[in-house]
């Protein structure tokens, strides 16, 4: 999809806020400061509409950024931030959880790995738990700019090896600095729209 317009169109933390139009969502997940931000903005070709920011926990809601009026990119507060309190963190997870296990409009997570690092606890937990509620799933191993080129093939191995990825599993590897693998993620993205 080329992307002509694209603005945040709703942001909240129940279902009663998500938008109710009916438009395909393509999720996207990750640890705090995987760089999700960045990523959303690099596929849809701005610099600043979702805000980045180098301290982790900042997305406490679920926004939701309409794409040429025909889909919504929905990002998804982070998860593994430890700094927050536990009652906050007990919130965010139970509101993550009602939209994966409720919306009818989702049609795929795309799941944002740190290239420089093995898979976490929490990231393998993601995984398996978006795996059992049947989820497609996009993996796109972030900040791939920060190893050398000769690096990325071993370092996208430990997490297809860690995270127990199939053949067919799709796994990209993105680096927002130099915008390596918004095409790919965008093939990915446009089998999903009607």
């Amino acid at each position: 999809m080329e992307v002509k317009q694209s603005s945040l169109a709703a942001i909240g933390t129940k279902f009663s806020q998500y938008p109710t139009d009916g438009k395909t969502e393509i999720a996207f997940a990750g640890k705090s400061n995987v760089g999700k931000s960045t990523l959303i903005n690099a596929i849809l070709g701005r610099k600043a509409l979702a805000r980045t920011s180098s301290q982790p926990g900042k997305t406490r809601t679920i926004n939701f950024y309409d794409v040429n009026d025909a889909m919504y990119v929905v990002d998804l507060p982070g998860y593994g931030y430890a700094k927050a309190p536990k009652t906050e963190i007990a919130k965010w997870g139970a509101m993550i959880e009602e939209y994966l296990e409720k919306r009818e409009e989702l049609k795929a997570i795309i799941l944002l790995i740190d290239i420089r690092h093995e898979p976490g606890k929490n990231d393998i937990m993601m995984y398996e738990w978006l795996k059992h509620y049947g989820y497609d799933i996009i993996i796109a191993a972030t900040k791939s700019d920060k190893i050398n080129r000769s690096q990325i093939q071993k370092h996208l191995s430990i997490i297809r090896k860690t995270l127990g990825l199939g053949q067919n599993d799709v796994l990209i590897p993105f680096s927002g600095e130099k915008k390596t693998g918004v095409k790919e993620l965008w093939a990915e993205i446009d089998k999903f729209l009607e």
